[in-house]
């Protein structure tokens, strides 16, 4: 039997009701979808293992009251008296000497990709439990991947913020990944950084985090840009696309924007070119506001902060004008905070053709989101944080992505465009050399609301 998930504590992913962490020794065989009139003694002779045994492996079953349902899954242990490939090697050993050789390891065709995932995966705080909804996407990519033939061993630790991942690193499990998907936090980095390179694995970054080892280890992904990337990505785009547009900056009077820094450099852009544009204020009067437009060029307005209450006003500003000067051409240039205001918005986004340049896109409506929502409330009861991204989604989109790849092309895997056939459900990936050091992703798209109430996705 192929040996597809080898993860640490499953059934707590499922459950998730404990902020007990996660344990870093137990493995466990495989999962089990529960049938109809299935029983706990039947599933346990079923696997040659006691009832006590599959007890210890699930703990939610210890809970009073609780019922085997059709549909869920299980943890099937190894029968303690079975010596797994698993137990053996998560077994800690002795630290590795501090040297530079690379480790050569062998795997065959048809072996499975050993994973490691080392993020925060804990009930904790805010960071364990976006984390654990990454893990759980993950693992529904593996899922996915075993009706591919595409066999995937996993092993999880739990690394928080004031982890030492030392003892994580001396194990051989760790040693002998493939792919390491982590850290979340910069301090473990460095080490992280060393150790793939030791023993010749492969690491994607997936959240932005200061990871200036990305400059020089040919073995890292990194997925997330920085801000500047961003910035200026988006303004290389703005020059070429509105070119022939009137740029309105709104001043929104919100101290507490991290958006100037963008405004900024695309005006010293506009000053550079002896581009003319409009400066106004939320406050302006009426007409004040409206001699910042042009009333024969197409208009395209900037504000200086991605906030909701300042956007509502900026509408509403905007709206009245329009109804004043009914020949004014109005387009929107908006931030990614704003996808979350789409409900809200939406009609306004559709009227002035807004723009907003982000690094995924997540719509609820289309087939492939409805069939992950579905799945992922059958296999963990209950639906995913209401955040951008959905972060189940997000691991789901990164492990598809690598584990495809490393299946196809093993170490060669670059990330490069036009390698695999991967229609993301909501994150867009490709990737390019970083001088001579790794391989960062460069995926930005703007999501274009058109007037006649319909929306497209252009990948920059």
């Amino acid at each position: 039997m192929k040996r597809i998930f080898n993860c640490a504590l499953l059934c707590f992913l499922m459950v998730f009701s404990t902020e007990t962490a996660f344990c870093q020794t137990q493995k466990f065989r495989e999962i089990h979808k529960v049938k109809k009139k299935e029983t706990i003694f039947g599933i346990a002779r079923q696997y040659g293992l006691t009832i006590q045994e599959l007890i210890e492996a699930n703990p939610e079953m210890n809970t009073p009251g609780y019922e085997l349902k059709k549909d869920s899954y299980i943890a099937i242990p190894y029968p303690k008296s079975q010596t797994s490939h698993a137990e053996t090697a998560a077994a800690p050993v002795s630290t590795p000497a501090q040297s530079k050789t690379v480790t050569t390891k062998s795997r065959g065709k048809g072996d499975p990709i050993r994973l490691g995932v080392m993020l925060p995966l804990h009930n904790a705080n805010g960071d364990g439990r976006r984390m654990v909804e990454y893990y759980r996407g993950v693992l529904m990519a593996c899922d996915s991947l075993k009706k591919q033939g595409i066999s995937v061993d996993v092993h999880a630790w739990n690394t928080p913020d004031n982890e030492d991942i030392s003892p994580i690193l001396r194990q051989k499990a760790a040693r002998q990944c493939d792919l390491i998907i982590g850290p979340l936090y910069s301090k473990q980095m460095a080490q992280l950084s060393e150790f793939v390179t030791e023993n010749d694995i492969r690491l994607v970054i997936p959240f932005s985090i200061n990871a200036p080892q990305l400059q020089t280890n040919r073995n890292i992904f990194q997925i997330y840009q920085s801000t500047n990337t961003v910035n200026e990505a988006v303004i290389e785009q703005f020059m070429k696309r509105f070119a022939n547009y009137h740029p309105v900056f709104i001043d929104c009077n919100d101290s507490t924007s991290t958006k100037g820094s963008f405004t900024f450099a695309l005006r010293r852009r506009l000053d550079a070119k002896g581009i003319e544009y409009g400066l106004t204020n939320l406050k302006s009067s009426e007409a004040n506001f409206a001699r910042a437009f042009s009333k024969t060029m197409p208009n395209i307005v900037i504000l200086n902060t991605s906030r909701s209450p300042e956007l509502n006003v900026a509408m509403a500003k905007l709206n009245g004008m329009t109804a004043t000067y009914s020949g004014l051409k109005i387009t929107l240039l908006g931030y990614t905070e704003w996808l979350m205001y789409t409900k809200q918005q939406l009609e306004n986004f559709y009227k002035y053709s807004a723009y907003i340049p982000s690094t995924f896109y997540y719509t609820p409506l289309t087939s492939n989101t409805l069939r992950f929502q579905q799945k992922y409330r059958s296999h963990f009861r209950q639906d995913m944080m209401q955040s951008l991204p959905r972060f189940a989604i997000t691991g789901f989109d990164h492990a598809m992505f690598f584990l495809q790849g490393f299946s196809r092309f093993g170490n060669n895997f670059t990330g490069a465009p036009g390698l695999l056939v991967y229609d993301p459900i909501q994150t867009p990936l490709k990737f390019e050399r970083v001088g001579n050091g790794g391989l960062r992703n460069n995926t930005m798209v703007f999501v274009h609301y058109l007037p006649e109430h319909r929306m497209e996705i252009i990948n920059f």
